[in-house]
């Protein structure tokens, strides 16, 4: 982290959305960062928070979790288990200065004016952030992250302290955002305009995220009744048609030959015709896979499927131009509530929760309008469809177990391209219902990313010897 100190992430999105590089021609002093404004701070740690999520991380993620395929050089060898620390060295970069380091300046200015409302912005980014570093790396830096003048070599904090202090930094981002106190960042905050009522919302969705993570289930579904309540409450990383300036992260990597999803784990239980489809009497699945996916068919057999980039003006895929990315969802506190009310309350919380859920999308969802056309169907299912011989329990196991791998499956195919699924996979490993994604090379599957190498070489305090991809992070030792 103490080379990262003259690297600049802000403010221009171009410097994020080219392969998330960075440059140096930008209007902000690099020896001066806090001569920022306010409002310039918190569009650039924003904008610095999307690449995390949307970027390098989730391609990889993605790769590791049966979304993607690699096909050709260093995809081919991401995909094969085959990654080093090089590979997260502007991924690391992107939390530690992009965001971490900003979010400190900027909750100095605004201590200084007592915008609270914009030091609980910051907050809710900050902890996304840091989330997403300790949920792949395992322990990281944050204690002591941010102060390269007080200390250079930061240790690494224990995974299970971090998951407590992102608990405390949002409950102080919550009563920040209580207090309406302050002048509105208005469009500076490129997500809600200011809006506090949503990001106490978001800030309750995350904390059931990390309560997840960490198993604690029934503090999941308490704050995720708190949390996300319709989808216009979503956090997404908003996104446009200026050809490498705003445009979503995947449809700038379109050019890249080396990744599609033929013969990815996720193309089989979305393909009517493959024998592992998890359609059923009131399941079709269709329209979610043409979304996502395009393919060529020959005499019913699909192939070739590729990541959907359509841009018409009547068609958009999932990650068309101008698609937003999820980061903090309606469909993810859904999601969470009906896995942690199962979890914590039993079957019949479990299904109530997952049939608001696919009431949802039984009215598209978050599906594009064009691809729905009659391809989709999501009726509310009932208990004896989890029973052994009922539609939702093709395995003949336990009713609990079989409405939980449904809840599980929902999670996998609504996170296609995001993080989350990967830390979903390493986190029910061990239990007997599990999404049952098969390694790429091997029998073992990934646990974790590389340790960026910058890092390591800068670092006194990095792990040494430094844990490879099929060591767990302590919180999935468990």
């Amino acid at each position: 982290m103490k080379r990262f100190k003259r690297c600049i992430f802000i403010p221009l999105l171009m410097v994020l959305l080219s392969c998330e590089s960075v440059v140096d021609e930008l209007n902000t002093d690099p020896n001066n960062p806090a001569q920022a404004s306010a409002t310039l701070l918190l569009t650039g740690l924003q904008l610095g928070n999307i690449s995390i999520h949307e970027g390098h991380t989730a391609r990889v993620a993605g790769l590791w979790s049966g979304y993607f395929t690699g096909i050709d050089r260093q995809y081919r060898d991401i995909y094969f288990y085959n990654a080093s620390g090089g590979l997260f060295n502007v991924s690391w970069q992107n939390i530690y200065y992009g965001v971490l380091q900003q979010t400190k300046l900027l909750e100095e200015q605004a201590r200084l004016t007592n915008n609270r409302v914009i030091a609980g912005i910051a907050k809710v980014v900050k902890a996304h952030a840091a989330g997403a570093a300790t949920s792949g790396w395992g322990d990281v830096p944050f204690a002591q992250a941010a102060d390269i003048a007080q200390f250079p070599n930061p240790v690494f904090d224990k995974q299970e302290d971090i998951y407590k202090s992102l608990q405390k930094l949002l409950d102080d981002a919550i009563a920040d955002l209580e207090t309406n106190q302050g002048t509105t960042p208005g469009v500076a905050d490129i997500h809600f305009g200011g809006n506090t009522t949503k990001w106490i919302d978001v800030a309750h969705t995350l904390k059931a995220r990390f309560y997840l993570d960490v198993r604690d289930y029934a503090n999941a579904y308490k704050e995720a009744q708190l949390g996300i309540k319709n989808a216009e409450g979503s956090l997404l990383a908003p996104h446009g048609t200026s050809s490498g300036i705003n445009e979503n992260f995947y449809f700038t990597g379109r050019s890249i030959t080396d990744i599609d999803s033929q013969g990815a784990y996720i193309t089989t239980i979305l393909d009517p015709a493959s024998a592992a489809y998890r359609g059923d009497a009131k399941t079709d699945e269709r329209a979610r896979l043409n979304f996502y996916l395009t393919y060529t068919e020959a005499n019913g057999v699909k192939s070739s499927f590729k990541h959907n980039y359509t841009s018409t003006a009547t068609k958009k895929g999932v990650f068309a131009q101008d698609a937003p990315f999820p980061l903090i969802t309606f469909q993810e506190n859904q999601l969470i509530l009906a896995e942690a009310g199962y979890r914590v309350n039993g079957l019949e919380e479990g299904l109530l929760q997952l049939n608001k859920y696919r009431a949802y999308l039984n009215e598209g969802g978050y599906i594009g309008t064009t691809y729905r056309e009659g391809n989709f169907k999501y009726e509310p299912y009932v208990a004896a469809d989890f029973t052994a011989g009922g539609i939702a329990n093709k395995k003949r196991e336990a009713a609990g177990d079989a409405l939980l791998r449904e809840i599980l499956e929902e999670r996998y195919i609504t996170f296609f391209g995001q993080i989350l699924g990967f830390n979903d996979l390493r986190r029910t490993r061990k239990e007997a219902v599990v999404v049952p994604v098969p390694a790429n090379n091997g029998s073992v599957l990934p646990e974790r990313f590389v340790y960026a190498q910058d890092e390591v070489n800068s670092n006194t305090n990095a792990p040494n010897p430094v844990p490879g991809v099929f060591e767990p992070t302590p919180v999935n030792k468990k």
